[in-house]
């Protein structure tokens, strides 16, 4: 992969999991109205990322991704998106707290629509139709229409993206994010959650804080950090017409940026060595993610890791860890060991979630909440055993009271998980439980710096 790279190289490579358009003129000009349509975001912002995540790889600081396993454009409502924002404010604040440490919060907004599938196809008795590969490829619904990919969803996938950006931005920067609201982001239903009024307390300390602080001479309005908070979107980046067709050359730099999101990732199924989306993802100034999983060599990831970071910059890339909560002992280490020894300064995040899904009893595809706990906590004694320091959590979460993960506080079980079962693709945490995984976390990074206190004394 040497050489020369521009926006569309990719199609000389390998591309898997991307959807075959039967109309080729419908294609080209859905891409050339995106082509023509302003950028998601700007290059500063993916720039602004990239160094508060090279302050994560360097355990200054810790990163919180999280969102939707694919948005839709049928629960595309500005309450969701709310809700979504303000469970994780909630958990940021809650990691804040206990570790002392910024805490870089990157949502899976604003594009986490396309999905790959283990089959082309799925067959309902004696009909076999396409598989539903994303909101913004096809549809869910069950019939050949639905079902035919149609390159005019990513144009409307854009607008999605627009306004849910916009509304971020009037959350982050409005006065929603300001830490004297701190209280008013408790969803109504997790009262019935102990973990709501764990955070109650957290909240009411925050609040003792903030009087001190305001009686220092200290507020709000004389410092703008306890007002608003930087807020980052990020997608995998799967639909690679639409990536290239939002990818720019920066006007101060010369460089060339994915305008889609601030940072993108390359998912578990698409990172093989002579892949299109590595060719794609190379050559873009954005943060990057990487999935790693049990079937990742070592020697590959680092062909992999000069392929996409040759020149070594801190916060370019994040290695995002899924091996489910039986295997990450085990597997993880080999990898972690192979970027340390070669000095890649990578930021290490932990998805508990895409290796621990099953089939319940009951026929519906969920999570077990115990065994994500497992694997958060395999990640940290994995990186507490190698002297190194864990960087983040990936998770598939929503602010929705839905039914899909089994287990936590709120105690959902096999038979509850039909009451509403709503994702359009996998299981996710619900708010009370992603609290309650945000206060692990926290313990966990609270034993991390004691440990590095213990070694410094």
């Amino acid at each position: 992969m040497t050489q020369a790279w521009n926006p569309d190289s990719w199609r000389n490579f390998e591309a898997r999991h991307l959807p075959v358009y039967e109309d080729a003129a419908a294609l080209d000009r859905a891409t050339g109205t995106l082509a023509a349509y302003p950028p998601l975001v700007f290059a500063g912002e993916a720039r602004a990322l990239m160094a508060d995540l090279a302050e994560v790889a360097e355990g200054k600081a810790f990163l919180l991704q999280g969102g939707d396993c694919a948005e839709s454009f049928a629960e595309f409502h500005p309450n969701n998106i709310r809700d979504t924002f303000r469970v994780l404010l909630q958990m940021a604040v809650v990691m804040t707290f206990a570790s002392k440490r910024p805490v870089v919060k990157v949502g899976r907004m604003a594009g986490q629509f396309a999905k790959p599938r283990s089959a082309p196809t799925e067959t309902h008795g004696d009909v076999t139709l396409p598989s539903y590969l994303g909101d913004n490829i096809n549809g869910i619904e069950f019939d050949p229409v639905s079902r035919r990919n149609d390159p005019e969803r990513m144009v409307r996938a854009y607008s999605q993206a627009a306004a849910t950006l916009n509304l971020l931005r009037a959350f982050a920067n409005g006065g929603y994010a300001n830490l004297r609201e701190v209280h008013r982001w408790t969803l109504d239903f997790m009262g019935r959650s102990a973990w709501a009024e764990k955070f109650s307390d957290v909240a009411d300390r925050i609040g003792e804080a903030l009087d001190f602080m305001e009686a220092c001479g200290v507020n709000p309005e004389t410092l703008p950090q306890l007002r608003g908070t930087s807020f980052y979107t990020s997608h995998e980046a799967l639909l690679l017409p639409y990536e290239q067709a939002l990818t720019r050359r920066d006007s101060l730099t010369g460089d060339w940026y994915d305008t889609s999101a601030h940072m993108v990732w390359i998912g578990d199924r698409t990172r093989f060595p002579g892949s299109a989306h590595i060719e794609f993802a190379r050559g873009i100034g954005n943060p990057l993610g990487m999935k790693c999983g049990p079937s990742l060599e070592p020697d590959d990831l680092l062909r992999l890791l000069d392929t996409l970071n040759p020149a070594r910059t801190p916060g370019r890339i994040t290695l995002i860890a899924r091996f489910g909560h039986d295997k990450v002992e085990e597997g993880f280490p080999r990898l972690l060991r192979a970027a340390k020894r070669e000095g890649h300064p990578v930021v290490w995040s932990c998805d508990p979630m895409h290796g621990n899904v099953v089939k319940s009893d009951s026929g519906f595809k969920t999570r077990p909440f115990d065994r994500i706990l497992r694997e958060v906590r395999g990640f940290f004694d994995v990186h507490r055993a190698e002297g190194t320091h864990a960087g983040g959590i990936h998770v598939e979460m929503t602010g929705q009271d839905v039914t899909e993960c089994v287990g936590g506080a709120v105690a959902i079980t096999d038979e509850a998980l039909g009451d509403r079962y709503h994702t359009h693709c996998d299981p996710r945490l619900n708010a009370a439980q992603s609290l309650e995984l945000a206060f692990l976390v926290a313990e966990m990074l609270n034993r991390e710096a004691a440990d590095r206190q213990r070694d410094a004394a």
